[in-house]
């Protein structure tokens, strides 16, 4: 399998060419360039490395996932734009750079998070690589990861809950706010290579997930804010609840370990998991 790096040279380079080029001239030429810079601003690119990874892991290409992939980043970047408004999280900082709505204006930035959405199907429904089976698949899983049942329904929860929430409570909104993508990362990259059986693939991503967020947590009070690229302690000043603020910086990072080692441990029931495992790992590793 290829590496970390490889998946996402892949992934920039793809994005590129599906992004409409800069524009100055047209009446809605801001728009687009608040689309590419909120895209281009970097990241992990977790989400579409998933993709491509697991897309290799069940025996097809990382060429065949790759539209599947930059679909399931354009939706992540249309999410980063919306909670960073001051409707949502007021974060003026994303990546190391002006949030969306701070580098241009709040109405852009919600435009430019909708196109964003839409293009991403539109991505995956002219992809050459797919079969219209493929796509259906891809569209079903992608839109209830999106909807009221997944990510979207988890920023609701996080929008109107008290911050006297339970640990319970908190994780099942992280298993939706988080994990729902990073579950329709596994599976569209299992689709992606015409295996419809996406249990495993999901099973592990749940896990995967709600360690993700829960390591964010930490770094929210932990990292160097220059490091992080965003602000620190702004789940604080929203007055929200996290697994630290509920159970301490130990046990979340407790909890964070326990979370990584299931993950782990359902990686290894899946076929050529070397390069999934290495991630896993790292991911709880990281600083940033």
């Amino acid at each position: 399998m290829r590496t970390l790096e490889e998946y996402v040279t892949l992934i920039e380079q793809r994005l590129q060419e599906l992004l409409p080029p800069p524009e100055e001239e047209l009446a809605y030429g801001r728009c687009i360039n608040a689309m590419r810079y909120s895209l281009e601003a970097g990241g992990k690119r977790i989400r579409p490395v998933l993709v491509l990874a697991f897309c290799e892991m069940y025996g097809g290409t990382a060429e065949t996932a790759l539209d599947a992939a930059c679909a399931l980043e354009m939706i992540h970047t249309f999410s980063l734009i919306h909670d960073d408004m001051p409707c949502m999280d007021n974060d003026d900082m994303r990546r190391g750079k002006p949030s969306c709505h701070i580098a241009f204006d709040e109405a852009t930035a919600l435009l430019a998070g909708v196109a964003l959405l839409n293009a991403a199907y539109g991505v995956i429904a002219d992809s050459c690589k797919l079969t219209d089976h493929q796509k259906a698949a891809l569209v079903s899983l992608l839109s209830r990861a999106v909807g009221t049942g997944g990510m979207i329904g988890g920023q609701v929860i996080d929008t109107l809950a008290a911050p006297a929430r339970d640990t319970a409570e908190l994780l099942e909104m992280y298993s939706m706010k988080t994990g729902a993508l990073l579950e329709a990362a596994c599976a569209m990259g299992a689709v992606c290579a015409c295996h419809y059986d996406t249990h495993a693939a999901e099973e592990y991503a749940r896990a995967l997930g709600l360690a993700f967020q829960i390591k964010d947590d930490i770094l929210d009070v932990t990292a160097d804010e220059k490091v992080l690229g965003k602000p620190v302690h702004s789940d604080e000043r929203n007055d929200k609840a996290t697994y630290v603020s509920l159970m301490g910086t130990d046990k979340a990072q407790e909890e964070a370990e326990r979370l990584t080692a299931l993950a782990l441990e359902r990686a290894r029931m899946l076929p050529e998991n070397g390069f999934i495992t290495g991630l896993t790992r790292k991911l709880l590793e990281r600083v940033s």
